[in-house]
């Protein structure tokens, strides 16, 4: 059996107005996320971990932010995609492991639709997807609220 691990990372400005998607659920929220897709840090994060556990470069190489099919796009496509992808090269997922790191809003009460959300893309259960949160303790952009980041650890196996 081949075991690979990847670290994913991603980080979006917050701005007044823009819907907040994260960890596939849209979130109450006076701020969202800005960027070119919905903006869904959390995702992108898981994206980039398994892009690069199965060494196939990153989230910005496969969905260029200048190239427009990819404006306003649902993050879940790009996870759906990433996971044709692994599984292309014959790998499958073990477990993710993230933490999203913001002020506000407080995501607890949510990581469970965002668990719901995202296991299925992966296939695997809820079980296998962790996600925790934690703030910045008011200090930098995460701390005055300017933005929000996420980091995302895979798992993949090959049989």
């Amino acid at each position: 059996m081949k075991v690979r691990v990847g670290l994913g990372f991603d980080v979006h400005q917050l701005e007044e107005g823009r819907e907040f998607w994260l960890g596939g659920i849209k979130l109450p929220s006076a701020k969202g996320a800005a960027g070119h897709s919905d903006a869904d840090v959390l995702i992108h994060a898981i994206c980039d971990a398994l892009l690069g556990a199965a060494n196939l470069r990153d989230i910005g190489y496969h969905y260029s932010n200048k190239d427009p099919r990819w404006s306003g796009m649902d993050s879940k496509f790009f996870l759906g995609d990433v996971m044709r992808m692994v599984t292309e090269k014959g790998w499958r997922v073990e477990n993710i492991d993230c933490t999203v790191c913001l002020e506000a809003p407080k995501i607890g009460p949510h990581i469970d639709a965002m668990k719901k959300a995202i296991a299925p893309l992966l296939g695997v259960g809820t079980d296998a997807v962790s996600i925790k949160a934690t703030t910045n303790e008011k200090l930098g952009y995460v701390g005055r609220g300017e933005g929000v980041n996420a980091m995302a650890v895979a798992l993949i196996i090959m049989d």
